[in-house]
């Protein structure tokens, strides 16, 4: 067993995912404990899974995971039931986020959680070259996220976060959603079964080539928040006995 499941879901990412891994070999060879990668192929139409096979060639703890299924909920899920780390850590293809501040994470720096979800709301954290509408457009999402699910948080969309591995296990068999809002799902999930979950600052840059669509993302995003509160209702989130 691993101590760090590193998991990223990858669509059409060939152009930046050695760049990515490069970055991550860098952090491991740094490292006093044992790491796995799991990249998700989430249904690419480019060479994204050669691009990983070639890699994982050279270095035995990459491994490729199919996920034929479009949406990131569905690649994340596949790597954080898939993976075999005590501390299992999300982390997007673009690795806005740089790779030291992993430690922030783990023990030593944090010891009193079960989830831990990179912020880049909360002090401490700091944003680079990120346009103004895209952060007012994040802002008026993680306001709704407040409104209608979870009230305690503030930055619920960054690609950043850190599960023990049971709760892992426990969170993401229940989840339901499978696009982009798969992780505000997963902390409702969480906090209603009394986990632990605390934010962590971390550094964010922003990167052009996004995937988020504004208006249509958005409106996706709105129409799962309302679909996670009809399954909490349904009682589709109740722990199994």
């Amino acid at each position: 067993m691993s101590y760090l499941s590193i998991i990223i879901p990858a669509h059409n990412e060939e152009k930046r995912l050695p760049e990515t891994l490069g970055a991550i070999d860098a952090f491991i060879r740094t490292q006093p404990y044992d790491v796995e990668v799991l990249v998700v192929d989430n249904g690419s139409l480019d060479e994204t899974a050669r691009v990983v096979s070639a890699y994982g060639a050279e270095h035995k703890y990459v491994r490729l995971l199919q996920e034929p299924g479009r949406g990131k909920g569905l690649a994340v899920r596949r790597g954080m039931l898939a993976a075999q780390g005590e501390f299992r850590f999300m982390c997007d293809a673009d690795l806005s986020m740089p790779m030291e501040q992993v430690a922030r994470f783990l023990p030593p720096q944090l010891t009193e959680f079960d989830v831990a979800m990179g912020s880049r709301e909360v002090a401490g954290a700091v944003r680079f070259n990120e346009p103004a509408f895209t952060h007012v457009r994040g802002r008026v999402f993680s306001n709704l996220v407040k409104l209608f699910a979870l009230p305690d948080f503030e930055d619920t969309q960054c690609g950043y976060k850190c599960f023990r591995a049971q709760a892992a296990l426990d969170l993401f068999s229940t989840q339901l959603l499978d696009g982009m809002s798969f992780d505000v799902e997963v902390l409702y999930i969480a906090r209603k079964r009394g986990y632990r979950i605390v934010e962590v600052p971390v550094d964010w840059y922003y990167h052009r080539e996004t995937r988020v669509r504004n208006l249509r993302d958005s409106l996706r995003m709105l129409s799962d928040i309302l679909a996670l509160r009809r399954n909490s209702r349904d009682g589709k989130y109740a722990p199994s006995r």
